[in-house]
């Protein structure tokens, strides 16, 4: 995918946008960390797939997700359980569980599938919510190539207060060396993907792109000061049921 893919939309996005996103698709069509290039593609489209799913729109309006049985409407022939979370965390956030989640990761479904899996939920979603909001389709999927995932689980991460093991930032060394670009502290919400080092690096450039600032948010040269970027970051998480 070209970076100046925008070019064609009614308003003015700079390049880096454009790089950012196509720099993800990229990543989608190779091989991750514990998902194939054929199955890290399948994941993009349940997630685009998701909010069409009827035991999900049901589950959502009923008291407690748990009430209503059934099946999925799915677009792929992924696990169940990968499923399942790709659509919980797309269509019912607010209500996710500890719970829930080590029922997920009882059987073949690792914590590193999991995370996997979120990470390339979160950059979809982003991506094609930016499209939505310029006016533009949705990117097509790239086509997945040949080879199989690395399995490389980082020697540096360890539980802390999540549910799946995190690497601070001190302890991201050797491969992970540059993990966090050299940041002395890194938000949670990217480092809660340190146990799939692709993940990270991934939500670091959209971060950059869609954040002028990084990390630090920091609003100067914007149009926006930062109490207000806090109230509409505040509304809109509000809004998407934000778990975190």
């Amino acid at each position: 995918m070209e970076s100046n893919v925008y070019e064609r939309s009614e308003y003015t996005v700079t390049e880096v946008f454009g790089k950012a996103h196509a720099s993800f698709w990229r990543r989608l069509e190779s091989p991750g960390g514990w998902w194939s290039s054929a199955e890290r593609v399948k994941i993009a489209e349940e997630v685009r797939a998701a909010p069409e799913c009827r035991l999900c729109r049901e589950r959502k309006s009923a008291l407690s997700p748990n009430a209503v049985p059934g099946a999925h409407d799915c677009a792929t022939d992924l696990p169940d359980d990968a499923v399942e979370v790709i659509h919980r965390v797309v269509t019912d956030p607010g209500r996710l569980s500890r719970k829930w989640f080590e029922q997920m990761t009882a059987g073949e479904l690792s914590d590193a599938h999991y995370v996997e899996i979120l990470g390339i939920l979160v950059a979809v979603v982003s991506i094609d919510s930016f499209c939505q909001g310029i006016g533009l389709q949705a990117h097509p999927l790239p086509v997945a190539s040949a080879g199989e995932p690395d399995r490389h689980r980082p020697a540096g991460a360890a539980m802390e207060a999540a549910w799946v093991p995190m690497i601070k930032e001190d302890k991201a060394v050797g491969p992970e060396a540059d993990l966090y670009g050299g940041a002395e502290r890194m938000p949670n919400v990217i480092r809660a993907m340190s146990l799939v080092p692709d993940a990270v690096y991934t939500l670091r450039e959209l971060l950059d792109a869609h954040y002028p600032g990084g990390p630090s948010l920091n609003a100067d040269g914007r149009v926006l000061t930062r109490p207000q970027m806090e109230l509409l970051a505040a509304r809109v998480s509000a809004i998407r049921e934000c778990f975190y």
